[in-house]
């Protein structure tokens, strides 16, 4: 077995391959390096932006899905107080599991899919009343 880093399109990811005949060259070796963190996706259109389905509220931010998928887990509820960066849903999509996060500190106002509801990228999934300062 070995480890290997590939990297695709910019990003890199790390992989185990078991080699089933050692024609690999022992003079190629995999330069070392750090493995890549990948943040959680936080996605929102202001009211009136292409992408968003539903009319967002007034002082209200729309937390839009970022790719479709189906609701596999919703975390919060209307009137349910959350920080910034907080997963609120997580997503089901090419058999991941995606969380989508908060992009502001605040009430949750509405939601608008339930977990297994099937959305689409730029559905607005819930809004959130940001907190003043």
């Amino acid at each position: 077995m070995k480890k290997l880093r590939i990297t695709l399109e910019g990003k890199a990811y790390e992989v185990t391959v078991e080699l089933l005949e050692d024609s690999v060259s022992s003079a190629v070796q995999p330069l070392p390096q750090p493995p890549v963190q990948v943040p959680p996706l936080s996605v929102s259109f202001p009211a009136g932006k292409p992408g968003s389905t539903a009319p967002v509220g007034e002082g209200c931010v729309a937390v839009c899905c970022p790719m479709a998928g189906k609701v596999f887990k919703c975390l919060v509820k209307p009137g349910d107080q959350v920080t910034h960066n907080q997963v609120v849903i997580v997503l089901d999509a090419m058999k991941m599991e995606t969380p989508v996060v908060a992009p502001v500190a605040g009430v949750v106002r509405t939601v608008l899919f339930k977990e297994g509801d099937s959305v689409d990228e730029g559905d607005c999934l819930l809004q959130i009343e940001g907190l003043a300062h």
